[in-house]
């Protein structure tokens, strides 16, 4: 009777704790430098720190819609995609980095063009205004006496933007892209070349952020985000290859590929973290909001005191 009445108590225990965990939905992508988030998911980090977390992979030029509706409360995306969602009217508030691209993003060109300059009144494959792909390719231009408008832009998403060079899709003369694709392009010389990646402009860092009501309501669940993101990085450090199976599975590469992909980045643990809000956070945030509101990808600069909260950090 008494063990019986022990397990009952544990059944409850566990259940109550069960109920506890606080719900939260995030969007990502495959992309190379959020897949700390899938591991913390898949090994159990957030669930250690009373997270129950959906993953939902959504393309970044959607992502806000669904914070916007409701579908995520929570979301990765590069540092001046927060500037763009603010202006546009969809509040949201970085809480993390998440890594920084030493290469891991890049504009693929067919063999035959030099440099950026000779990309004038060319083709070039880029995702949507709004998105990471297409303020690189403007920020690059612009780095080389060019604009948006002195090119002509084929939107398209990162994987297919790759592919299409691959295939030598013959109206496209270049393509921005990210890891894993960049390396299958640089696995395939013939069909064209990296010509610049973030090691030549780095302007490719990523945060994680959600709204400000998911924040004000459940400021102990966003400590755990955090807390849960820096863990998984740890693990990484200390288990990699049980690491890199995990990430690898969730965007179907093999270990060895997926770690390979993960050279061209660097994640970022808590102290890196503490050092990049407190001064390049800002500074970028400024130099990205003055070249999205030159492109018109924005018609007004938000309030860009607003758009990190570092309370999470510590």
């Amino acid at each position: 009777m008494k063990k019986l009445l022990a397990l009952s108590l544990i059944a409850v225990a566990a259940a109550a704790a069960h109920a506890q965990e606080t719900k939260v939905a995030v969007g990502i992508s495959g992309w190379t430098g959020f897949a700390p988030l899938t591991l913390a998911k898949e090994a159990g980090i957030f669930k250690k720190h009373g997270l129950d977390v959906s993953i939902k992979k959504i393309p970044q030029k959607d992502r806000h819609l669904a914070i916007a509706s409701g579908d995520v409360q929570c979301a990765a995306t590069t540092v001046e995609t927060w500037v763009v969602w603010n202006a546009n009217g969809v509040a949201t508030t970085q809480i993390f980095q998440l890594d920084k691209s030493f290469g891991a993003d890049g504009m693929v060109v067919k063999p035959a063009i030099a440099k950026i300059a000779d990309l004038k009144g060319k083709t070039v494959a880029a995702d949507a205004p709004g998105t990471a792909g297409y303020f690189g390719l403007a920020w690059m231009l612009k780095k080389n006496g060019l604009s948006v408008k002195d090119v002509k832009v084929v939107n398209m998403g990162p994987q297919p933007a790759a592919n299409a060079m691959i295939a030598g899709t013959s109206d496209i003369d270049a393509a921005m892209t990210y890891e894993p694709y960049l390396s299958a392009v640089r696995a395939k010389p013939e069909a064209g070349k990296i010509i610049a990646t973030t090691l030549d402009y780095p302007m490719v860092m990523d945060t994680f952020g959600c709204t400000p009501k998911f924040l004000q309501d459940n400021p102990k669940a966003a400590k755990a985000l955090a807390d849960s993101y820096f863990e998984a990085v740890d693990m990484i450090r200390k288990e990699p290859k049980k690491s890199y199976e995990i990430m690898g599975a969730d965007v179907k590469q093999s270990a060895e590929a997926f770690e390979n992909s993960a050279k061209y980045l660097r994640w970022q643990d808590r102290e890196a973290n503490q050092k990049f809000f407190a001064g390049e956070h800002g500074q970028f945030s400024k130099e990205a909001a003055d070249l999205l509101l030159e492109i018109g990808v924005i018609k007004a600069i938000p309030d860009l005191s607003r758009l990190a909260d570092t309370r999470f950090l510590k």
